[in-house]
């Protein structure tokens, strides 16, 4: 038996809110970016749920400054953000986005494979992941 893309994703761990607010989103944007809107509700559906109260050093959660490296090329910094926060010349990727949908619960040295929507499987590697509460944003209340 071959392994599928979703047997090789890594574990996520995901705050109550954050799963909420984005399996909410996800569900909500089904018909207009189908693509995007399974991936997300595939990553809610093998997340870790914990606490809001739950310290979660150097995992990315919705506000999270990222660090990482896509398909062994370079260094990218983002945050990550809801739709209609999402600026890319400074950096504000949506969670509706295929590499906001990959980055989501992950931690810091984690590795995820995604495809892109022309169909490129690329991989992300996440180096490193400051808190909202770290680099001036707004923690998600």
């Amino acid at each position: 038996m071959s392994a599928t893309l979703s047997d090789l994703k890594p574990k996520i761990v995901v705050r109550e809110r954050d799963y909420e607010q984005i399996l909410s989103l996800a569900i909500a944007v089904e018909d207009r970016v189908p693509a995007v809107s399974r991936d997300l509700q595939e990553e809610m559906d093998r997340a870790q749920i914990v606490p809001d109260s739950t310290l979660l050093s150097g995992v990315v959660r919705m506000g999270s400054r990222v660090t990482f490296r896509m398909d062994g090329k370079g260094q990218r910094q983002v945050s990550l953000v809801f739709p209609g926060e999402e600026d890319l010349s400074t950096g504000r990727v949506s969670i509706l986005t295929p590499v906001g949908a990959a980055l989501i619960g992950l931690s810091e040295g984690q590795v995820i494979a995604y495809s892109a929507p022309d169909g490129r499987l690329h991989q992300l590697e996440i180096l490193t992941v400051e808190a909202p509460e770290k680099h001036g944003e707004p923690g998600p209340a």
